[in-house]
């Protein structure tokens, strides 16, 4: 039989297999399937938290052949679950490359899965919507595997593995121009904070449950909450902080972040079929009429019919399917995009938006 030749492999939950060999962490798992259609920057997905407990399909097919770099990770202590590729190469080609990409999963408990029919599981997922799948051992029979997965239960706790345990700063203060910002770390990427940190920022990273006391406390000039994994509504306590810095202070939000300022201020959310996972979904600013080519990493996306009874206002829509990708407000200086400013991997044409967040505070300060 041809599945004698590998080692492992994919059990959905309506019982459909996929045979791969192993690579990176060999211990099994059960975790949501997503797929993400970037043609680079595995590294960087890899080390996104936002995957935590999500297994990666990536679409591109072959995957390891850069090695990883020392400078392009998006967090120290990678979460993501699994990687599924269709070609894996363990002999990067790369004068960056200071290991291999299967050596740093293996290190950091990443499960990986290669000689997998990308494509055929791609659709799969994109036709019939995201679900739990089992990675194990080859030998492992259906019926063990369905028996595992339906035992299951969905973590709710994915922010609080993802956040911080401890406050850390990064940059200078150096003179009255520099804008200190208070970051609420629900996951977040590195090139969040570096790009706060070109701007000139003083950023202090805080825990995703720091309270409202304490962030008041650091003398903040704004507050930015980070993209992060799972469903929003997992989180309260960021939310109810959420409704209490809305019109005290400049308030921006990326991704989750995004999500939860819509949930502080009244709006609902929702499970998306199978999310969007990639750096090429178009994005329209319904303000100025521009069309920006964005990356993007979420399960969840704002219901717009409940944005009504909210002070919140669309300002951006996916062109491909229409969802809620930004809103602000007109009465409090708060505003969010569901996509991902910093790229990382991903183009970089909505980097401007960090530079409205430091206009946005500057124009408060003015103002008084």
């Amino acid at each position: 039989m041809l599945n004698e030749y590998f080692d492992k492999k994919i059990i959905m939950s309506d019982g459909t297999e996929f045979y791969g060999h192993s690579f990176g962490s060999d211990e099994e798992k059960a975790l949501e399937l997503v797929f993400n259609t970037s043609m680079t920057g595995y590294q960087e997905i890899m080390s996104d938290k936002s995957y935590t407990d999500q297994a990666v399909v990536m679409t591109y097919p072959l995957i390891g052949n850069y090695g990883m770099a020392d400078d392009d990770y998006e967090s120290e202590t990678p979460s993501a679950g699994a990687l599924i590729v269709r070609e894996y190469n363990d002999e990067p080609s790369n004068f960056r490359s200071r290991e291999t990409l299967s050596a740093v999963m293996k290190r950091h408990g990443v499960a990986g899965v290669c000689g997998v029919d990308t494509r055929k599981l791609t659709r799969m997922i994109r036709d019939r919507g995201s679900s739990i799948a089992l990675i194990t051992d080859a030998t492992v029979t259906k019926s063990d595997g369905l028996e595992r997965l339906s035992k299951i239960c969905v973590p709710k706790d994915s922010v609080r593995r993802a956040s911080r345990k401890n406050t850390q700063t990064y940059g200078e203060r150096i003179g009255i121009d520099q804008k200190k910002i208070v970051l609420i770390d629900c996951g977040v990427k590195e090139n969040i904070i570096r790009d706060l940190v070109k701007q000139g920022c003083t950023v202090t990273a805080v825990p995703w449950n720091t309270s409202y006391g304490k962030i008041m406390s650091l003398d903040p000039d704004g507050v930015l909450i980070s993209n992060g994994p799972g469903d929003p509504e997992d989180v309260p306590e960021t939310i109810n902080t959420a409704k209490k810095l809305i019109g005290n202070i400049p308030v921006f939000g990326i991704c989750l972040g995004h999500q939860i300022i819509s949930l502080a201020c009244g709006a609902s959310t929702y499970k998306m079929k199978f999310g969007h996972h990639g750096g090429n979904h178009p994005v329209k600013d319904l303000e100025t009429g521009r069309i920006s080519v964005t990356s993007q990493n979420h399960s969840y996306a704002v219901d717009p019919d409940s944005l009504g009874k909210t002070i919140l206002k669309v300002t951006h829509l996916n062109l491909l399917d229409s969802t809620v990708e930004g809103v602000k407000s007109d009465k409090y200086p708060v505003f969010s995009v569901q996509y991902h400013p910093e790229a990382a991997p991903g183009p970089t044409e909505s980097g401007y938006l960090f530079n409205s967040f430091i206009e946005l505070i500057g124009k408060v300060k003015s103002y008084g």
